[in-house]
């Protein structure tokens, strides 16, 4: 259907074009004899080129023999409409002489400038095979171009598309990453949990409904309202809390201009998951985790800073895909709108996030 369409709006061009120049010559019948066969044939290339040239050849990169195809094809198309114009349509009443009053005593002869060379009166026009030519290559020539111009469009068209399923994929699959990584956590603490206080454990379970709701249907979404991500990182502190009957030394403070400002769903939480499992928040004594969120209606500002133990703490592998799972996303969901910033020293380790929500 794009070939059809390529091909009317060429012919459209061409009318154009012989129109604008058949009203600009005064509307001339003999002007319109004399070109009306350069029109179709100027048609006849364009369809060939649209229809047998460019996909048979020029798509499937044989540039050589579009090349030699396309200069042999004009070269017959000019020796058939040179051949075909009968030569009483030429305004021509002489081979080589062109028709009306000559100018001056006699051939050869034409008046003079004061005292230069007289003017030739009989020099010849361009040979009918010339022109002829020339008007199917230009015809030619332009439509070649403007389908390399249409084919490098559909070309970054695709491009793009492609990129954006590529992205679409890579976040489906951080997205079910992160799921599995929450969920083994999740049912660690509340297997620790078991063996202390089983009263406790009922609650850890309605936290973690909670948790598992937001995940399993919040998170399907492209965007939250920041107060249920906010919820879901107070369910997991709670949760994690739950664990111990000491009081774990974690501070929290929200600062939130708009509730329903919107965040794309556990972006933050991978922060949190690190900084419970490496900061040994479980000695209690000499150990802190302090979270700050403060957001405007244009910007969210996390940071997130908790202690380092003296000796590295040796922890199971699994799950440690968070951090680079949220540099991933932050560099496809907030291109050039974000800043991430980590500092680590020997006492502390220190995340700060900020987020243009808007471009």
């Amino acid at each position: 259907m794009n070939r059809h369409k390529n091909f009317i709006f060429h012919v459209a061009l061409w009318l154009l074009i012989w129109s604008t120049a058949w009203i600009f010559s005064g509307s001339d019948i003999q002007f319109a004899a004399e070109n009306g066969m350069a029109l179709v044939f100027q048609i006849l290339v364009i369809a060939i080129l649209i229809y047998y040239t460019v996909p048979q050849l020029l798509l499937k990169k044989k540039y050589i023999a579009f090349t030699i195809v396309s200069i042999i094809t004009v070269f017959v198309v000019t020796l058939i409409l040179t051949n075909v114009v009968p030569d009483q349509i030429l305004s021509l009443d002489n081979v080589g002489q062109v028709p009306g009053p000559r100018f001056g005593p006699g051939p050869g002869q034409g008046p003079r400038f004061e005292d230069g060379p007289p003017l030739d009166v009989n020099r010849r026009p361009p040979s009918r095979f010339f022109i002829n030519l020339l008007l199917i290559a230009i015809a030619y020539v332009i439509a070649t171009l403007v389908e390399i111009f249409l084919l490098a469009q559909r070309k970054e068209e695709e491009i793009v598309i492609n990129k954006n399923e590529a992205l679409q994929t890579e976040l489906k699959l951080l997205k079910s990453q992160i799921n599995p990584h929450f969920l083994f956590n999740a049912l660690n603490n509340i297997y620790a949990l078991s063996a202390i206080d089983s009263g406790k454990t009922q609650k850890s379970i309605s936290y973690l409904s909670d948790m598992l709701r937001y995940v399993l249907y919040e998170c399907e979404q492209e965007i939250v309202p920041l107060y249920k991500e906010i919820d879901y990182i107070e369910n997991y502190i709670k949760l994690f809390s739950l664990k111990s009957s000491k009081t774990y030394p974690i501070t929290t403070t929200f600062s939130i201009e708009n509730q329903n400002i919107q965040i794309v769903p556990m972006l933050l939480i991978p922060f949190l998951e690190n900084a419970l499992k490496h900061s040994n928040i479980e000695k209690v004594t000499g150990t802190f985790i302090n979270l700050k969120i403060n957001a405007t209606e244009n910007s969210i500002d996390f940071e997130l800073e908790n202690s380092k133990p003296e000796f590295k703490i040796v922890k199971d592998d699994v799950g440690g895909i968070g951090i680079e799972n949220v540099k991933k996303r932050l560099a496809i969901l907030y291109p050039n709108r974000h800043e991430l910033v980590i500092n680590e020293t020997s006492q502390a380790f220190k995340v700060n996030l900020k987020l243009q929500l808007h471009e």
